[in-house]
């Protein structure tokens, strides 16, 4: 510990660093990333998810289109595609909006942007993802109905 500052040279800080409870945390994620496939199964989940909400959009006849990498994916209400700053600037912020907060209504919390991604984990198995597309069905009906 004399080579840790304030004694030492080596500077060390984090919010978490050496928590009990993120070491644990830590350990499991490194032990559940080298299953063969858990990449694959994250991405299987969030394209299982952005295809549900994507055909709920359409089935209201929202401007809707989604973009995916991974596990990581964005909603935009636009007819898209979504390619770039200009595209992204011309979604309908406002519709987002209606969009993100009745799902906070309905218990699902996503980023409060339209421009900020969201992200599946292993902790979202089937039962999450039908509870979440069960919000967006009643969120674009919230959004169309306000219109």
């Amino acid at each position: 510990m004399e080579n840790v500052a304030p004694l030492g040279p080596v500077y060390q800080a984090g919010t978490l660093s050496g928590n009990p409870v993120a070491m644990a945390a830590g350990l499991k994620t490194l032990e559940l990333i080298q299953v063969d496939g858990f990449y694959a199964d994250l991405a299987k989940t969030a394209t299982s998810l952005v295809n549900a909400i994507a055909a709920l959009a359409d089935d209201v006849g929202l401007a809707f289109t989604t973009n995916q990498v991974g596990a990581m994916f964005g909603l935009f209400f636009s007819a898209g595609p979504i390619d770039g700053f200009d595209a992204v600037m011309g979604c309908d912020t406002q519709r987002f909006n209606h969009f993100f907060n009745a799902m906070l209504d309905g218990g699902v919390n996503l980023a409060p942007s339209p421009f900020e991604a969201g992200f599946v984990s292993a902790a979202h198995g089937a039962a999450e993802i039908d509870a979440t597309v069960e919000a967006a069905r009643w969120a674009f009906a919230s959004v169309v109905s306000s219109e």
